[in-house]
């Protein structure tokens, strides 16, 4: 009996075990999916993918930038996110955690991403430092992205 129960063990372990794996991506410095659910995070508002500032007089991709920080700074750990609306395209705006850490208060204070003031003022101090020490694009020439968006909008 015993080798049977161990034998079941071993066939269905694996199974049990990759049944609570999630899948993490990061699609863009405010937006990740979680397996199937697609979260935006609460009150920022990141560079868009395609979005290029310049410094020194050199293009600088940092919609991919803020991308990369974000997913480095998640790394192969699974947010905790707390809803707080939908948007208009339906993704869940949560305020995501990692290790405890708000990921939005993360990427305003570390300057990939601005208080999206519109939404909320949660995050105003954290831009505030990020402006005052020329953290990520405020040490570059960049437009705000909302207003990179609403240009996109006119073309």
């Amino acid at each position: 009996m015993k080798k049977i129960i161990l034998f079941l063990l071993i066939l269905f372990l694996p199974s049990i075990l990759l049944a609570d794996i999630k899948k993490i991506k990061v699609v863009d410095g405010d937006t990740i999916h979680i397996d199937n659910v697609k979260y935006r995070l609460f009150g920022i508002d990141a560079p868009e993918i395609k979005q290029v500032c310049e410094k020194n007089n050199k293009k600088i991709e940092c919609g991919v930038i803020a991308k990369n920080v974000l997913k480095i700074k998640i790394g192969n750990k699974i947010p905790e996110c707390i809803v707080k609306d939908k948007d208009r395209y339906q993704r869940l705006v949560a305020e995501c955690f990692v290790d405890k850490e708000s990921l939005s208060k993360f990427m305003v204070r570390e300057g990939y991403a601005v208080a999206y003031s519109q939404y909320s003022s949660d995050f105003l101090e954290d831009e505030k430092y990020a402006k005052e020490n020329n953290n990520g694009i405020w040490s570059m020439n960049f437009q705000i992205p909302s207003e990179y968006r609403r240009s996109l909008r006119m073309k």
